[in-house]
């Protein structure tokens, strides 16, 4: 069989946003790298692509907080905006944009892209990787490369129920992800849609699918973790959310030991004060959406939430819609039949398609077994060898321990449902970096808000450990790092946090971590500002500058 074969310096493996950052910020240090970027797709965006967006797909940042820092986002026009948030396809032609604008060594980020690139195993053979795949001829591609920049992310797959009798329904299973190119809004022979799935990308279809008229009703499921909490965007927001600030009003490991830390979580009065600025955050979610006096006879009241997850709705009349147009169930599906979902409660629920809101997963299936076990990425408990199993089982409970000690409030969960945990979690340092490899990393492998700003960080956190800038501690104290956040996501988020890379209210503790260890400060404001200032792009935009006059560049160091 003819096999092409390229050898590069650097492979990354995506071209959604986090895959972008890695690349141009590796590029801006290594202007002459051979470097290539490999995605599956015809176009960049992963998320944000255009074949995943419809027309109510709605972008979950505001206007100049979805973008990078060395270009900003020409500004959607006001009617395609609500509240400073923004259609998702603006997202889609800021990203197009950017890959055409960033140029190094005569060539554009597109120029780098091979599309249509179907990874099917990476090895890695005599210290040098070497990714297989096909191209977008279907022609057999072999490409090695001594670094390795994996930003395929937490939504390359989607993840998709066991539906019994699937074969009987006679009708279309549509994943969020195929979406915006399926014909079910459009379609006038789909009358009857039922949607499954408790979190926002339900909630999206849910409501747009009621918005073209058809019946809609939205199953949740009683096994899963329940519905999450929506937040309808408000007008004149300050971007609290993206604020120190808030994130200190968190009990999170990420937190810096300060006075009032301290106070906080090790005093009966700052933890009762945290419990009452959460409860009452909690609270006025719920007095909004009014799901228990709210007019409706279609089950609206079950949408009440059940997990700490959120996400953000772009609808001014997204409540009255659902109360009004939408009939909730909460139970399991027992089967399909023809033209119906069948309910393990026993309702029959006509239907003509069945949309799955039910997330995504994080799909290695290039890596095998052994790789897996190597790199610290989820794989099987019967995989994980006796003597590493021990060493792991005895770092989680020591972890689990010094939780506890410094956040007692996470010690007495409320009621929730636990997810069985059927692998091993995420052991990567820092999010990114495998314990004893440090010749590849993995961008965008945890769950946070703005991801723009996660990806930059990340970025220029990644290339610096591949370059072996990074005075790195003992592996011992790395693994009880590892272990540690491990333990505090399992115990803050509860089944959401089972894989150990849930940061949703850590940006600024995460990337605030990331930069401080690479010795850069040019994102800080100084004084109050840094404690209530929003997170905007311009924070980042002497990162690259700073990190040149302390590490160099291709281009310096041959000076």
């Amino acid at each position: 069989m003819d096999v092409n074969s390229q050898e590069f310096d650097t492979v990354v493996i995506g071209a959604g946003i986090s895959g972008i950052a890695a690349a141009n910020f590796y590029l801006k240090i290594h202007p002459d790298c051979r470097l290539v970027i490999l995605e599956k797709e015809d176009c960049v965006g992963g998320v944000w692509n255009s074949k995943r967006s419809y027309e109510s797909f709605w972008a979950p940042s505001k206007k100049g907080t979805a973008e990078y820092s060395d270009m900003a986002m020409i500004p959607p026009p006001e009617v395609d905006t609500f509240n400073d948030y923004f259609k998702a396809k603006y997202t889609t032609r800021y990203l197009e944009n950017y890959v055409d604008r960033q140029r190094f060594a005569q060539q554009s980020l597109r120029q780098r892209i091979q599309f249509g690139f179907k990874v099917h195993t990476i090895q890695k053979l005599d210290g040098e990787w070497n990714v297989s795949g096909k191209d977008n001829t279907n022609k057999e591609c072999n490409l090695y490369a001594p670094k390795l920049i994996v930003a395929t992310g937490l939504m390359s797959a989607p993840s998709l129920p066991d539906l019994p009798s699937q074969g009987k329904f006679g009708g279309l299973v549509v994943h969020h992800e195929r979406f915006g190119q399926s014909s079910v809004l459009s379609d006038p022979d789909m009358k009857h849609v039922t949607v499954l799935g408790g979190g926002k990308a339900a909630a999206s279809m849910a409501y747009a699918s009621a918005k073209a008229g058809k019946h809609v009703s939205w199953v949740i499921r009683e096994s899963g973790t329940g519905p999450g909490h929506f937040i309808c965007s408000k007008e004149n927001e300050n971007g609290m959310a993206y604020t120190r600030f808030l994130a200190r009003m968190s009990p999170s490991y990420l937190n810096p030991d300060t006075r009032w830390t301290r106070f906080q979580r090790g005093t009966v009065l700052g933890r009762k004060f945290g419990r009452s600025f959460w409860g009452s955050f909690d609270k006025g979610l719920r007095t909004e959406a009014n799901y228990e006096k709210r007019p409706s006879v279609k089950g609206f009241e079950k949408l009440s939430p059940h997990t700490p997850s959120a996400g953000t709705l772009h609808y001014p009349d997204f409540w009255d819609t659902i109360a009004q147009n939408v009939q909730v169930y909460q139970d399991d599906i027992f089967e399909l039949g023809k033209g119906l979902v069948r309910l393990k409660g026993g309702e029959e629920v006509p239907s003509d398609v069945l949309l799955c809101g039910t997330g995504w997963k994080s799909t290695q299936d290039f890596f095998d077994r052994d790789l897996l076990v190597e790199l610290g990425l989820p794989h099987p408990f019967e995989d994980e060898p006796a003597e590493a199993a021990k060493k792991w089982d005895r770092l989680g409970k020591e972890a689990d321990q010094k939780v506890l000690k410094q956040f007692p409030a996470l010690g007495k969960p409320p009621v929730h449902h636990e997810k069985p945990i059927q692998a091993t979690p995420y052991r990567l340092y820092n999010g990114i970096a495998p314990l004893r490899d440090d010749s590849i990393v993995f961008i965008g492998h945890v769950q946070i808000a703005n991801c723009f700003r996660v990806a930059e960080c990340q970025a220029i956190w990644a290339t610096a450990y591949l370059d072996k800038q990074i005075p790195l501690p003992p592996v011992e104290e790395r693994e009880a790092e590892v272990a540690l956040a491990i333990a505090w996501c399992r115990r803050r988020y509860l089944s959401n946090g089972q894989q150990g890379n849930m940061l949703a209210f850590e940006l600024m503790g995460y990337t605030d971590k990331l930069l401080c260890e690479l010795g850069l400060s040019t994102h800080l404001l100084g004084g109050k500002l840094d404690l209530v200032s929003p997170a905007v792009p311009r924070d980042l935009r002497g990162l690259h500058g700073e990190y040149v006059r302390k590490y160099g560049n291709d281009e310096t160091k041959v000076l």
